[in-house]
């Protein structure tokens, strides 16, 4: 899993089938440091409720599939959860 930003929405005219209704939305990897990192990456929304500049965390590849309600769909990138707070354990000790 990974710390990501939501940056923004995309609308698609048509998905694929068992993607009708999933959110698509547009998010910014970070670090562990909530640092941008890397180029912004399209992720389906499993979770449903997730919206703009929120912290979210993903899953990739065969998971991000298997996140949505209909399995196996063509998605790489899927939310699945909205992060409400980070706590780094290295700053603890």
């Amino acid at each position: 899993m990974h710390l990501a930003r939501v940056i923004g929405t995309v609308v698609a005219t048509q998905k694929a089938t068992g993607l009708e209704g999933v959110k698509l939305l547009w998010v910014q990897p970070l670090d562990r440091q909530q640092q941008s990192t890397g180029v912004p990456q399209v992720a389906a929304d499993a979770t449903a409720q997730a919206g703009p500049d929120e912290l979210v965390f993903t899953i990739a590849s065969r998971e991000a599939a298997l996140a949505l309600p209909q399995t196996f769909v063509p998605v790489d990138l899927a939310i699945v959860g909205i992060v409400d707070d980070v706590q780094d354990l290295e700053e603890r000790v």
